[in-house]
C-alpha cells in the first residue's frame, strides 16, 4: 500500500512538473527570419520546446515560472560552426601531443564546453580533434556535463604530411605511416576507408583539410593537399552515410578543388579569388569565415616564441587576411554561416566575430542570423533550431543591451537557456 501511495505521489509530481510553463517577458526579441527587433513580447516554454510567442507581456498563472528579461535583448541560442573544444591556444602548445593523454584532454574540454555555453553558444560544430570530442558530445547529450549541443567531425581527414596529419613535426623514427584509421588518405580507396572509419567512430560530419594550414608543423599554409578526385570520393562516400563535408581551405587552388568536389562548406577561405566566389555561388557552397582566429593567430605570432619557427611566418601572412576576404564574399552574395575557430583563440571570445563581421560591412542583425538561422540551415536542423518559433527547441539567450546600437553587447550574455533548461540567469 505504501509503495502504491508513493507511486501516485511521484506520478502527481511528474504531471505537475510537465504542466508547468515558463513565461519569458522580452523587452526586445530578435526575429531572425524577418531581420527585425520586436518589442514587448512573451515566449512560452513547455518542457524542451517553445509552445507560443505572444505580443505584450502575458501574465503567468500561479503554476507558471516567470522570467523577466524586459531590460534585455532576447534571441535564439547562438551557433558556432567551427570550434575545437579539446584544446586552447597557449605558448608551447605544440608539445601537448607528446605529453597529454586522452583523460587530460577530456578534463580540459569540460571547461571549454561550459565556457562556450555560458557565453550564449548553445550549439557548435567541433571540426577536428583526437576523438575525445565525440565522447564530450555524448556526455553533454546525456546530461552528465554542461556544454553546448555538439556536432562533431571527430578526427579530421588529411593527406600524408597534410594539415591534419597527426605526425607532422615528429622525429622520423616516430612518424610511421598513418593511414585512414588515423585520418590520413592517399587516393580514392583510402578516402572511402577514412569516411567509413569516421562513421564507425561516431562522427556527425566529415572535415577535410583541403590545403595547408597555419598551426600545423609543416611548411606551407596554403598549398592544395587533395586532388579533386580525392575530394569527390570523400564527398560521395560521405553522402552514403548521411554526412556533410566541411573543408578547411586557405589557398585558392585548394578552395576551388574542394568546391568542385562537392563539399558543403569552406572554412577560412582566406585566399579565395573572384573565380572561387563565383564557384561558391554556383555550387551553393557555404562560407564559414573564422575572422577571429585569423586576427588572433596574427597577433600571437608577434609574441616571440609563442609559436614554433615553422608556424610563425604562416600566422603572420595568412591570419590577418581573412576579414578582407569575408567582406568580399559577403558583398558578392556568398552564403555565410557564423564560425570562429575557437580554441585557436581563447574559448568564450567567440562573440568577437560579430564585431569583425560588422567592421567588414555586415549589419549586426545579419551577423546574428548567420549565427542562428543560417547555421541551422548549414546543419540541416531548421525544423528544430535557429529561430524562436512555436514547436522549436527552447534555445534562448539574452544580452544586456541592444546589439543593433552596440555590437559589443554580444559579449554580455546574461541569460542562457538550452532545451528549456536555464543555465545562466
Amino acid at each position: 500500500m505504501g509503495k502504491y501511495i508513493l507511486g501516485l505521489l511521484l506520478l502527481s509530481s511528474a504531471i505537475t512538473l510537465n504542466a508547468q510553463k515558463t513565461i519569458i517577458h522580452c523587452g526586445r526579441l530578435i526575429d531572425v527570419k524577418a531581420g527585425k527587433v520586436l518589442t514587448s513580447m512573451t515566449i512560452v516554454v513547455e518542457g524542451k520546446k517553445i509552445s507560443d510567442i505572444q505580443p505584450g507581456y502575458t501574465p503567468p498563472s500561479s503554476a507558471d515560472k516567470l522570467i523577466d528579461l524586459k531590460s534585455m535583448t532576447v534571441m535564439p541560442g547562438l551557433m558556432d560552426m567551427h570550434v575545437h573544444l579539446e584544446s586552447e591556444t597557449r605558448r608551447g602548445a605544440a608539445a601537448d601531443r607528446f605529453v597529454l593523454n586522452p583523460p587530460d584532454i577530456a578534463f580540459s574540454s569540460l571547461k571549454y564546453a561550459r565556457i562556450t555555453l555560458m557565453t550564449g553558444f548553445t550549439t557548435v560544430r567541433d571540426l577536428g580533434g583526437s576523438g575525445v570530442n565525440i565522447a564530450l558530445r555524448n556526455a553533454i547529450a546525456r546530461g552528465d556535463v554542461v556544454g553546448p549541443r555538439v556536432y562533431t567531425a571527430g578526427k579530421s581527414i588529411a593527406t600524408t604530411g597534410g594539415h591534419a596529419d597527426p605526425t607532422n613535426g615528429y622525429r622520423r623514427d616516430l612518424m610511421g605511416d598513418p593511414g585512414p584509421r588515423e585520418g590520413v588518405v592517399n587516393g580514392k580507396e583510402d578516402a572511402y576507408h577514412a569516411v567509413r572509419q569516421r562513421y564507425k567512430d561516431g562522427s556527425d560530419l566529415i572535415k577535410i583539410t583541403a590545403t595547408g594550414g597555419v598551426l600545423s608543423q609543416a611548411k606551407d599554409g596554403a598549398n592544395p593537399q587533395f586532388t579533386e578526385d580525392e575530394v569527390r570520393a570523400i564527398v560521395t562516400a560521405a553522402k552514403d552515410y548521411g554526412f556533410i563535408v566541411a573543408a578547411h581551405a586557405h589557398g585558392t587552388e585548394g578552395i576551388k578543388r574542394a568546391i568542385r568536389g562537392g563539399v558543403t562548406s569552406i572554412e577560412h577561405g582566406t585566399m579565395m579569388d573572384d573565380e572561387a566566389i563565383s564557384l561558391m555561388k554556383q555550387y551553393g557552397t557555404w562560407y564559414v569565415p573564422t575572422i577571429t582566429a585569423g586576427k588572433s593567430t596574427g597577433d600571437s605570432a608577434k609574441i616571440p616564441g609563442y609559436y614554433t619557427e615553422i608556424v610563425t611566418p604562416k600566422a603572420l601572412s595568412i591570419g590577418p587576411r581573412i576579414q578582407a576576404t569575408f567582406a568580399k564574399a559577403y558583398k558578392a552574395g556568398v552564403k555565410i554561416a557564423f564560425g570562429t575557430d575557437a580554441g585557436v583563440f581563447a574559448h568564450g571570445k567567440n562573440w568577437m566575430e560579430f564585431v569583425y563581421m560588422k567592421e567588414a560591412g555586415m549589419p549586426v542583425l545579419e551577423a546574428i542570423r548567420a549565427a542562428t538561422l543560417s547555421a541551422a540551415e548549414l546543419l540541416g536542423v531548421t525544423d528544430q533550431l535557429g529561430s524562436i518559433e512555436k514547436g522549436k527547441l527552447a534555445d534562448i539567450i539574452a544580452v544586456d543591451g541592444n546589439p543593433v546600437d552596440d555590437v559589443n553587447v554580444m559579449g554580455k550574455v546574461n541569460f542562457v537557456m538550452k532545451e528549456g533548461v536555464v543555465y545562466k540567469q
